[in-house]
């Protein structure tokens, strides 16, 4: 617990961005030895300002320590880990990204296979349509062994962990808020099934509550987890397409599926696409794109399974529904 103590009261020094601690403690061997470098040494490492070294250099604050100490007995109550940017646990592909969080909180397991993730986000007010479509490709590629990552909200997100969880595969939820709370509060249920068949994962200390401003900087986490980022049902303001920002300052492949030209809840799909993102009918889709990031094993089982996919489909109507059928491509829907 005291090596924990050290991190979390290095995370504390107001100054230190991410991208800043995840240097110094690679430079220097862990968090202790980063307090107890030279100011010389800390400004040539890091580029600190003068008033962050001396925040460096000196003993925390009693208040501080307070907080460290009731974060330690959250932890000690278990159900939760604490995966360091320096353990050899910690996800590879994230640990690649520019800014990637020091700590990573974890309910579930985050095995070595995870480096094998597709992301697939999408709007918090999916039509059932694009729900189902989007559970039915999540469930595709999960069953191909691609891990599926996605962010538990409402709508597409919910589809996404559902279809992974239908496939009895592994599916990662990175939430906005501290991994011993749900939100939001109807997906308890879905939580607690994807620590079982995966991980909840986030970068806040326990009990963070749900702020607005958590979200759009999870996203980076979402699409350093994975090869590639899938969008779904997104307009032009979704939050979707700041996970594909990311994506796209990460290196990672972006794909999105298209809709009808007349439904503006396609509008930032489009404008991906536009741009130069894969256009997603099928599950091949994704796999073609992939498939030069993958070796061994992984790759010709994918590659095989890939090439024998179909374009995705709804569902038939129950009890009188309306049927949305997927004619010839995604972005040509017609009515039954």
């Amino acid at each position: 617990m005291e090596r924990l103590e050290a991190w979390l009261t290095l995370r504390s020094v107001k100054g230190l961005s991410d991208g800043t601690i995840c240097t110094l403690v690679r430079h220097f061997g862990g968090p202790k030895e980063v307090r107890s470098a030279s100011s010389s040494e800390l400004r040539h490492v890091a580029g600190l300002r003068s008033s962050v070294v001396t925040s460096l250099r000196k003993e925390p604050d009693p208040s501080v320590m307070a907080h460290v100490r009731k974060e330690m007995r959250l932890i000690e109550k278990g159900g939760s880990s604490i995966i360091t940017i320096l353990d050899a646990t910690y996800p590879r592909r994230l640990a690649m990204i520019p800014d990637p969080p020091p700590l990573l909180y974890v309910r579930g397991t985050l095995p070595s296979s995870d480096d094998h993730a597709v992301a697939i986000v999408g709007s918090r007010n999916a039509t059932p349509s694009g729900a189902l479509m989007t559970q039915e490709l999540s469930q595709r590629l999960a069953e191909m062994g691609f891990t599926i990552v996605s962010g538990l909200a409402r709508g597409i997100d919910a589809a996404v962990h559902r279809g992974a969880l239908t496939a009895k595969a592994r599916t990662i939820a990175v939430v906005g808020c501290g991994v011993d709370r749900t939100y939001p509060p109807e997906h308890r249920q879905l939580r607690k099934d994807i620590e079982v068949n995966g991980a909840v994962v986030s970068e806040l200390p326990l009990g963070s509550p749900p702020l607005p401003y958590h979200f759009p900087r999870r996203n980076r986490i979402i699409s350093g987890l994975s090869l590639g980022v899938i969008v779904s049902e997104v307009n032009q303001k979704s939050g979707a397409l700041i996970t594909a920002r990311f994506a796209l300052e990460q290196n990672r492949e972006v794909f999105a599926i298209p809709g009808s030209v007349r439904d503006g809840k396609h509008r930032g799909a489009h404008g991906l696409i536009k741009q130069g993102a894969k256009l997603v009918e099928e599950a091949r889709d994704v796999v073609e794109e992939l498939l030069p990031q993958l070796d061994g094993p992984f790759h010709d089982r994918v590659k095989n399974a890939g090439f024998q996919e179909t374009a995705l489909r709804s569902s038939p109507p129950k009890n009188g529904e309306c049927c949305l059928c997927f004619m010839m491509s995604l972005s040509r829907l017609t009515r039954c």
